[in-house]
């Protein structure tokens, strides 16, 4: 039987699975295009280990007044699912006391993820990723695929491209119907001259 068997260990140790599914969900939020590519086993671990963040974030939008305790309980699970990053690092560090380094993509993608992707997904209940399969890789034939987050912006260009190009084709067509009415309007009001002169 297999109880408790849910998940890929994909040939690692649980901290450095653990370890490497952070760093993906880090790498696909943090993304300028919203996709990374990776093999299928990962891709199909990653899924719902992102999605998960991404509902938290999601919950926190939902908030009435007053529950700022709870976003705060919400960003901190949250973190959990990213590595923490520089956060306790002094104020002023290193030599000659210089400035403290930049926030680590951990503390980036959190910020992201509260921010502009908990915003996109307020009214989504799920399904915040997509998987397409890309066929096998050269070196070792392992099944590569891209996992990206749906409603990402080449998404909406493109729905906005494709709306204006309906719009564009529906309004030429029906201004060829009208030229072509006008013209056989024209063709009979030049027949009707004719056989009137004669």
């Amino acid at each position: 039987m297999r109880h408790l068997k849910a998940h890929r260990k994909l040939g690692r140790t649980s901290e450095h699975r653990n370890s490497m599914l952070r760093n993906l969900a880090t790498s696909l939020i943090n993304a300028k295009d919203e996709r990374i590519v990776t093999t299928l086993p990962k891709a199909k671990e990653l899924r719902p280990f992102v999605e998960r963040a991404i509902t938290l974030s999601r919950q926190a939008q939902d908030l009435p007044d007053g529950g700022e305790a709870r976003g705060l309980h919400l960003r901190r699970q949250a973190a959990g699912f990213f590595h923490a990053g520089n956060m306790t690092a002094a104020a002023l560090s290193g030599k000659r006391g210089q400035a403290r380094p930049e926030r680590t993509a951990g503390v980036a993608a959190l910020r992201r993820l509260f921010g502009e992707l908990g915003e996109r997904y307020k009214d989504r209940p799920g399904g915040y990723t997509r998987i397409l399969k890309l066929g096998h890789r050269d070196g070792d034939r392992a099944e590569l695929a891209i996992i990206e987050l749906v409603d990402n912006r080449r998404e909406l260009e493109a729905r906005e491209a494709e709306k204006k190009r309906k719009a564009a084709t529906k309004k030429k067509g029906s201004g060829s119907k009208k030229s072509k009415s006008e013209s056989k309007s024209s063709v009979e009001a030049e027949a009707s001259s004719t056989s009137d002169e004669s």
